[in-house]
């Protein structure tokens, strides 16, 4: 029985090992600093409701023509705490200091308009610049990030 403590405390470490392989391997594979993302809002729903886990690939400027009307794309908005997951309704061109940019218009499912304008050093836009978008969803995990998104609610983390 004295070694029943050990080889339990061996099985986590090897658990904890392999979560952490898995996550370095989805990094690396999927060029993103976070493959693996919660919902933390009700915009999206019916595609992915709070506490479900979305599988992300990251989005560079190589690879910015990959993303489709209707794809789902993470940006981040300047102002706010958590990175934006919404659809791609409409793509265009806007001019950023003599520069021309895609620019992506989105909004959440559960959302009845567009996204706000955007903020760029150049003045609003109607659109999400190409330079903001980070990601592009894969795949979703429904609710296996419910636990954790309400002990970070709960403990004030997040």
């Amino acid at each position: 029985m004295e070694d029943g403590w050990k080889k339990d405390l061996a099985w986590v470490l090897i658990a904890v090992i392999v979560v952490f392989i898995f996550q370095f391997g989805l990094k690396v594979a999927l060029h993103t600093d976070s493959p693996l993302v919660i919902v933390v809002s009700g915009s999206m729903e019916p595609v992915f409701y709070r506490g479900d886990v979305v599988l992300l690939e990251g989005i560079s400027e190589e690879n910015i023509d990959d993303v489709q009307v209707n794809d789902v794309i993470v940006y981040k908005r300047p102002g706010y705490e958590y990175p934006i997951i919404h659809r791609v309704r409409g793509i265009s061109e806007v001019n950023l200091g003599g520069k021309t940019e895609k620019c992506f218009l989105t909004w959440g499912d559960n959302n009845w308009a567009p996204d706000p304008e955007y903020p760029t050093p150049y003045g609003m836009v109607p659109c999400v610049p190409a330079y903001a978008v980070e990601d592009k969803a894969l795949l979703v995990l429904p609710k296996i990030g419910l636990i954790p998104l309400e002990i970070r609610e709960n403990l004030g983390l997040g």
